[in-house]
C-alpha cells in the first residue's frame, strides 16, 4: 500500500496527504490503520532490528506515521476501536536521557498500543499514579545511567505492593539493563532496543 511505503521512507506530507486520500474515497479508517500503518511500521522494526535502518531514518517513519494518525485518529475514535494495550513509559529518576524511550513509545504507537510517554527523572510516585489513571496494561521503565538502576527497583517494588496494579506487567531497557538485571528486580520483561520492546510487549498482551 502507498501509505506503508511512505512511511518506510519517512515522508510525512506524503503519508497524511495519502491518508485522507483514502478516507475521501471511503475507505475503513481500521482498514487503513491494518493495512498501511500497521504493515509500515512493522517493515521499519524489522529493518531496525536488521541493521537496514538507522535511528534517524526511523524517527523520520514513526514522524510519517504520527501524521497519518493525526489525520485517523478522530475516526478510529467514532469507531469505537480498542487499541492492543496501554503502555505508559518513561525514565527513571535521576536520569534526563529520553532519545531511547521517546523511540520505543513512538514504535509501540505504530504497533497499535495507546502509549502515555510520562517523560524524564520520574518517582515512584508518578509512575503508580499515571498507571491507575491511565488504566495501564504494561508500564515501561528505560535508564542510560549505572546509578539509577536502583530506581527501577524500587518501582518494581512499589508497583508490585499496590493491590490497584495487581494485574500490571513491567518491563524495562536501557544501555546498561539486561536481561538477568530484569529478572533479578522481579521485571516482566527487558527488551534490548526499541524493535525487540514492540515484539516484547505484543508477547506479553497476548
Amino acid at each position: 500500500m502507498k501509505l506503508a511505503d511512505a512511511i518506510l521512507h519517512g515522508e510525512e506530507n506524503t503519508s497524511s496527504a495519502v491518508t485522507r486520500e483514502l478516507i475521501e474515497k471511503g475507505v475503513d479508517p481500521v482498514e487503513i490503520l491494518n493495512d498501511g500503518l500497521y504493515p509500515g511500521m512493522e517493515v521499519v522494526g524489522a529493518k531496525f532490528k536488521a541493521n537496514e535502518m538507522f535511528i534517524p531514518e526511523v524517527l523520520l517513519a514513526a514522524k510519517a506515521m504520527h501524521a497519518a494518525m493525526d489525520v485517523l485518529k478522530p475516526l478510529l475514535i467514532e469507531t469505537g476501536l480498542s487499541t492492543r494495550g496501554t503502555v505508559v513509559m518513561g525514565t527513571v529518576k535521576g536520569d534526563l536521557h529520553d532519545i531511547g524511550k521517546n523511540l520505543v513509545c513512538m514504535m509501540l504507537e505504530g504497533g497499535g498500543f495507546s502509549v502515555f510517554d510520562l517523560g524524564v527523572d520520574l518517582s515512584l510516585e508518578t509512575f503508580i499514579n499515571e498507571a491507575k489513571q491511565n488504566k495501564a496494561d504494561i508500564v515501561g521503565m528505560s535508564t542510560l545511567l549505572t546509578t539509577t538502576m536502583p530506581s527501577m527497583k524500587e518501582v518494581v517494588n512499589g508497583i508490585r505492593k499496590d493491590s490497584e496494579l495487581r494485574g500490571v506487567k513491567i518491563v524495562v531497557g536501557g544501555a546498561p539493563v539486561t536481561k538477568n538485571f530484569a529478572d533479578s528486580i522481579g521485571a516482566d520483561g527487558y527488551a534490548p532496543d526499541a524493535s525487540n520492546a514492540v515484539d516484547l510487549v505484543n508477547k506479553i498482551v497476548n
